[in-house]
């Protein structure tokens, strides 16, 4: 096998789970550990153990910090892993086994997500979320990249906050610059961590993320992006039959025209069947517990209205937004190798934030798709 040099970037806010990724993946003569310590409040060094390089991040999301890391990388692959993961013992050497085997036409290089799920019961809605990032592509909690792709492209795109969406729109505008992407086969564990109950309403913020796209990449964003479609047209005609209800209802306490009354039980009838629809579909999955039913029935409530406010602010926010100009050394023009497309069946992303348009994670594909590139 071929020597292979590559930095391992570790974005991280200081969480105690770095000390575990950091005793999996030691600093080695062909391998670069560096930690972008992206904590707001920097006071405190960061506990590594030696060998390891830490450069101070912006404290401005993940895109950012992942852009530092990259950009300060000694090597030709630069490999991201998250802080919160558990890459298997023999990661390193299955890593440098992926990028050896890779090509001279191939971008990038995907390690296998484990999301271990508890036996004896069904998982919770947020546990599914979760999980559902084994299926994705292309996710950054184990992704490595070369760094002319990388360069070739500008990066990640910063202009997404969350650690949502910016591992997919990535990939494509690496692929669409010539170059291939594959899976290979290492495997990160990606535990599930402990949320509040009201984690399904949080991440409807990345609705906003999804308005965004719809501005950089048009109405076929998620076809673009291989992104299935969500909920949010259902989410949309929800709320706006509850609004509707409530507003006829505020004119029939006024009038003495039956039809108003009609009007509003008609609007309330819509809103009530399409909230019970969302609330079964997440609860017939789940564990049907006292507190899990709790919670679906009050964010399914909840998170239409949010969703769609939050995709408003964004649309808003992102008006006359552009897609990122190509950086330095682009292969657009280049040949590339390019392997016909797989299509994969329609359907939608695990767990509410999914159904909604924000789940965790970015597309999803087959679990063993073949090397792509898209023009």
């Amino acid at each position: 096998m071929k020597s292979v040099q590559v930095t391992v970037v570790v974005p991280t806010l200081g969480r105690p789970s770095l000390t575990a990724v950091l005793e999996r993946v030691p600093a080695g003569p062909d391998r670069e550990v560096l930690i972008v310590d992206d904590r707001p409040d920097r006071t405190d060094p960061l506990p590594v153990p030696p060998g390891v390089r830490v450069v101070a991040g912006r404290a401005r999301g993940p895109a950012a910090a992942r852009n530092t890391g990259w950009r300060s990388a000694r090597h030709e692959w630069v490999a991201f892993l998250d802080d919160d993961v558990l890459p298997d013992p023999d990661w390193p050497r299955r890593l440098a086994a992926d990028l050896a085997a890779a090509g001279d036409h191939v971008g990038g290089v995907q390690g296998v997500l484990r999301v271990p799920l508890p036996a004896g019961r069904p998982p919770t809605d947020w546990e599914r979320v979760t999980a559902g990032l084994a299926d994705g592509a292309w996710i950054t909690a184990d992704m490595a990249y070369r760094r002319a792709a990388l360069a070739g492209v500008g990066g990640f795109d910063e202009r997404f906050p969350r650690a949502f969406r910016e591992d997919a729109e990535l990939a494509y505008r690496v692929r669409r610059d010539g170059w291939s992407l594959l899976r290979g086969r290492r495997t990160t564990v990606h535990p599930v961590r402990p949320e509040s109950a009201w984690v399904s309403l949080r991440s409807q913020r990345g609705n906003a993320d999804d308005a965004l796209l719809r501005r950089l990449y048009g109405p076929r964003w998620r076809e673009r992006l291989e992104i299935p479609a969500g909920r949010r047209r259902r989410h949309t005609v929800g709320t706006a039959a509850g609004l509707a209800a409530a507003a006829l209802g505020l004119i029939a306490a006024h009038s003495r025209h039956r039809a108003w009354n009609v009007a509003a039980g008609a609007a309330a009838a819509v809103w009530v069947a399409g909230t019970a629809e969302f609330a079964a579909a997440r609860i017939r999955r789940g564990p049907r517990d006292g507190r899990e039913v709790a919670t679906m029935l009050a964010t399914s409530v909840a998170i239409p209205p949010v969703a769609v406010a939050h995709w408003l602010l964004g649309w808003w926010r992102r008006r006359g937004a552009r897609p990122l100009a190509a950086g330095s050394g682009s292969r657009r023009a280049a040949t590339a190798t390019v392997q016909p497309e797989t299509k994969r069946p329609a359907g939608e992303c695990a767990g509410s934030a999914a159904g909604s348009g924000s789940a965790v994670g970015g597309i999803v594909r087959p679990a063993t798709p073949p090397a792509r590139t898209t023009r």
